[in-house]
């Protein structure tokens, strides 16, 4: 019975430190933000009720990003939206910001369907601009990893926009 205990003191010993190894190993990872990946210097909307009042109080358009995060196409355009700097500073100064993984209630967020990604604007009148597009006919609002070129001057248009209406 002597014997034993020794033995029963070395294993629970290995127990007990290879549960604390793996409670130490799960604090390790970052927190989830707002961003998703998208872009940690941003602030990010939490709703779409929350981006459409600091809209219309900030007086700067909000830019909505849909996506999903198994979709290898949404994965493939935030990794490049999230290096591109350009997009960043816009995105962090110039607008309100919201990335969502599921649908609103606003049917004019979806007028050509239900896709990922997809990333349309709405200005601080509470209108969204179904006239923002990106290059493809069949999915009007959807936007390639080669696409940033053109969701740049999207931006920059949907300021220019919301400068001229004012």
């Amino acid at each position: 019975m002597i014997l034993h205990l020794p033995l029963d003191l070395y294993l629970l010993l290995i127990t007990v430190s290879s549960n604390l190894g793996i409670a130490i190993k799960k604090e390790k990872r970052p927190p989830q933000t707002l961003s998703r990946g998208w872009g940690d210097d941003i602030t990010w909307v939490q709703t779409y009720e929350e981006g459409l009042f600091h809209a219309q109080k900030s007086n700067k358009p909000l830019m909505v990003i849909h996506h999903l995060e198994d979709c290898q196409y949404c994965q493939a355009l935030k990794k490049v939206f999230a290096q591109n700097e350009e997009i960043q500073e816009m995105a962090q100064n110039n607008f309100v910001m919201l990335n969502l993984m599921h649908e609103t209630t606003d049917k004019n967020l979806s007028p050509d369907g239900k896709y990922v990604p997809r990333i349309m604007f709405v200005d601080p009148s509470l209108t969204v601009r179904a006239d923002i597009t990106g290059r493809y006919s069949n999915r009007l609002y959807t936007y390639e990893p080669q696409d940033l070129p053109v969701l740049i001057e999207n931006m920059k248009k949907a300021l220019r926009l919301m400068q001229a209406e004012l």
